[in-house]
Formats: C-alpha cells, sequence, structure tokens
C-alpha cells in the first residue's frame, strides 16, 4: 500500500520549469487515508502545495488544498491535515453538501461580475493597501491614473479567477498601439507588481503574465529624443492655437523653460514661488531629495508666462489647473494628443512631414542639451535638472548654486528665444559664438 510522509514530500524534486504533480491517492499516514486524485504539486521553485483532483459532470476540476508549512515560505497544512481537507472536500461532495466545483471555478463562472472579485477591484485595493499606505510611492497618483486609463477600461470587469494571460497580451497591444510600446511596458510593470501582491494573499490567484510580454528591451527603453529647433518651432506655435485647457500652452512652455518634470510642473503651487524663485520641496520631488528642496530661479521669460500671484492664492493655490487653481492640472493625455494634432495640421499645410512621436519628458532633455548650446557649464546645467554631483563633491561642496543655476536658465531662455525668431544665419552664427564665450 502507497504511503506518504513529511519525509516524503520533502524528497520530492522540483521540476525544471512549470510545475509537476505528484499522485498520492490511497496512500496512508497515521491510519488516513488520502482520497482518489490527492496529489502533491512541486513547482520549478520548489514550492510544494497540496491539490485534490476530480471530475464534476465529466469535466476535470484541481482543487487547491493549501500549501505545505515545511515550505521555506511557508504554509498552513502538514501532510496529515492535507490528507483530512481532502477526505473533508470528498464527502461533502459525495454526500451533495457543497458544491462540488473549487472555490476558484465557482467564482468564476458564478461571480465574474462580482464587484469583489473583479480586477477592478483588487487594482483598487492595491492602489489603497500598497501604492498608498504600505510603501507610500511618490508616483501614486501617476501609478492610479495609468490604471484607471489604461487597465481598468480593457480588464477592469474581469473576474480575477477568470483573467487569462490572452486578455492581459490584447490590452497590451492596445495600449501599444495608441500610446506606443514604452507605455504599455510600463502599464505591465504596474500590473504585475498588482498581480503579484495579490497571490501573495490569495492562494487560488495565480498572476496570468510570463516572460516575454514586453514589448521593449530595457535598452531600447532609453530615451533619446532631442526636440530639433524647427520642431520647438512647431511645438511653440501650435501652443498658441490651443484654448482649452486654457492653462496648458504655459504649462507645456514652463517644462522647457525650466527643465522641470511633468509633474513637478503640473503641481507648481504660489505658496513655493516668490518674486523670481521657485522652490519645490523635497517631499515631492521625484528623487526624494536628500540635499533639500530643490530652488529653480525663474527667468525673466517664465515669470512673464506664469504672471502674478493672485490674491486668492490660499484658496486657489496651483498655477496651472483647469478648476481655477483649486486642483493641478493632470489631463496630460488629451491635451497632449490635441498638441500633436495642432503641430500636425500645421506641418500638413507648410507640405512637411510629420513630426515623430516624443512626449513631454523630452522637452525635459532638450532644454539640457540647449543649455549645453548655450555655454552652461555641466554641473551647472546638471543642478538645473536637480542631478546630485557624484563624487566627494557632493558630500564637501554644500554651495547652493543659486545664482549659478539662475544665469544658467536665463541663458537656456536666450537660445529658446534664438530659436523661435532666429536671426540671419550670419548674425545667428556671431551671436551663438558670443554666448558659447
Amino acid at each position: 500500500m502507497a504511503t506518504i510522509s513529511e519525509k516524503i514530500v520533502a524528497a520530492l524534486p522540483a521540476p525544471r520549469n512549470g510545475n509537476r504533480l505528484h499522485y498520492f491517492s490511497g496512500a496512508t499516514l497515521q491510519g488516513k487515508k488520502a482520497p482518489s486524485g490527492f496529489a502533491v504539486r512541486v513547482t520549478s521553485a520548489g514550492t510544494k502545495s497540496f491539490v485534490w483532483f476530480h471530475r464534476v459532470a465529466g469535466r476535470p476540476h484541481l482543487e487547491t488544498l493549501g500549501r505545505w508549512d515545511e515550505n521555506p515560505k511557508g504554509g498552513d497544512l502538514s501532510v496529515l491535515a492535507a490528507i483530512l481537507a481532502a477526505q473533508g472536500r470528498a464527502k461533502a461532495v459525495r454526500d451533495g453538501d457543497e458544491d462540488p466545483r473549487p472555490e476558484r471555478t465557482r467564482r468564476a463562472e458564478d461571480g465574474s461580475k462580482s464587484s469583489a472579485d473583479n480586477v477592478a477591484a483588487m487594482l483598487d485595493e492595491f492602489v489603497e493597501q500598497y501604492v498608498v499606505k504600505a510603501a507610500q510611492l511618490r508616483s501614486a497618483d501617476s501609478i492610479k491614473r495609468t490604471l484607471e486609463r489604461l487597465v481598468k477600461p480593457y480588464i477592469g470587469e474581469l473576474s480575477l479567477y477568470e483573467l487569462r494571460r490572452s486578455d492581459v497580451a490584447r490590452m497590451l497591444d492596445k495600449i501599444a498601439d495608441k500610446h506606443g510600446p514604452v507605455m504599455a511596458d510600463r502599464t505591465l510593470a504596474i500590473v504585475r507588481k498588482a498581480f503579484n501582491w495579490r497571490a501573495a494573499r490569495d492562494d487560488d490567484f495565480h498572476p496570468p503574465i510570463a516572460k516575454g510580454m514586453a514589448r521593449t528591451k530595457p535598452k531600447e527603453r532609453e530615451r533619446q529624443r532631442v526636440l530639433s529647433d524647427q520642431e520647438i518651432r512647431d511645438v511653440w506655435s501650435a501652443l498658441n492655437t490651443i484654448i482649452d485647457p486654457a492653462c496648458y500652452p504655459a504649462f507645456a512652455r514652463i517644462l522647457l523653460l525650466t527643465a522641470t518634470r511633468r509633474d513637478e510642473a503640473a503641481k507648481m503651487r504660489w505658496d513655493e514661488t516668490n518674486s523670481d524663485v521657485w522652490t519645490i520641496p523635497a517631499a515631492r520631488y521625484k528623487t526624494g531629495r536628500k540635499t533639500g528642496d530643490h530652488v529653480i530661479p525663474l527667468a525673466d521669460a517664465v515669470r512673464s508666462i506664469i504672471g502674478e500671484k493672485p490674491r486668492d492664492a490660499k484658496q486657489r493655490p496651483f498655477v496651472f489647473s483647469t478648476t481655477g487653481g483649486e486642483k493641478p492640472f493632470s489631463g496630460y493625455s488629451k491635451a497632449k494628443a490635441l498638441l500633436d494634432k495642432k503641430i500636425g495640421e500645421l506641418r500638413t499645410k507648410d507640405k512637411r512631414d510629420p513630426m515623430p512621436a516624443w512626449s513631454l519628458h523630452d522637452l525635459r532633455r532638450t532644454a539640457r542639451s540647449l543649455m549645453s548650446r548655450a555655454g552652461v557649464p555641466s554641473d551647472h546645467a546638471e543642478r538645473v535638472l536637480g542631478h546630485v554631483i557624484a563624487g566627494v563633491r557632493s558630500v564637501y561642496d554644500r554651495h547652493k548654486y543659486e545664482e549659478e543655476k539662475r544665469d544658467a536658465l536665463e541663458k537656456l531662455a536666450a537660445m529658446i528665444e534664438r530659436i523661435l525668431n532666429p536671426l540671419p544665419s550670419s548674425v545667428a552664427t556671431i551671436a551663438e559664438h558670443r554666448a558659447r564665450a
């Protein structure tokens, strides 16, 4: 007669990949006999779980009973407890006391529209419990927007327990077609983290993600896009035609003139500015600056764009807003799509080719390149971007470099002005030579 024990289960080998079932139908331990279909599932990582295979109306079902408590990361069942659990399920199904289908199958077939088990509800829980509370990620707003805009419309209503790899793959295909492969991969990374978070808390949920789903390679995701002079002029001209959202033209221009990131500029508050300086608090800076707040001197061109601080700035604190200053601007995708459309119309009218794909973050890279072109020392340009200078200088050099950054940003503004209003070629050459000198 077949036997089973803790030692026998411990000796079961892990497969090279995937998982393997080791059946112990009829095996006995301490006088308790395992029912037909009782098995141990071993994954390639060496994790062992107890399962029960049975059929309902001719349809096969593999029901997970629980994980072996001797796993490196623990579990909830000893071998004897697993046999007793299998006996209990087999008796309940045989006597008709319970639905014979495994819980996961039951939820998939009967509860695919249940708000408690669908993908959208799980993502909301992930954002609340992990992103906001546990990890306290500064990118929480961005993650939430991505899930709301790109994930929930495609798979949000599906049950977690009927979700398949093909569903995720189709979603990624649509995101890649509409927003590009890089955005698809960013979304995949968020979804993978959310699924793994849920799987660590739910024995019945198995993340439907596999290797090879990424749309790009890591090297391909390293963006190098810098806008040409003509592209900068096209962006500036197209912004002149955008009326709604009214704050968007100023917002986009500030990104280039200050070399700041999208979210940092969108959440710019009046109380962060004085007459000629904008101070971004370290708490909301992307890298969580250990060196303190990030100070950005405001060039004359920037001050003329944002205007004077309103009298009711305390009640309406945000500089860029579609709600009168009560909330920060956030409609990036819709406004960017409108801007691209306006640029396309402009180029079509001039009988020029469409503008290659670009993102708002490319403006930051463009600003950095323009500063070098204007003769700004590399260290000063890096400090404008908020980058920490490597080496011992970051430890011992406590100078704030505010005047150096002011000079860099004024030179950047002057360079952009020359690009927008180019001088005749011979005069331009002399002007750029003087700027570099």
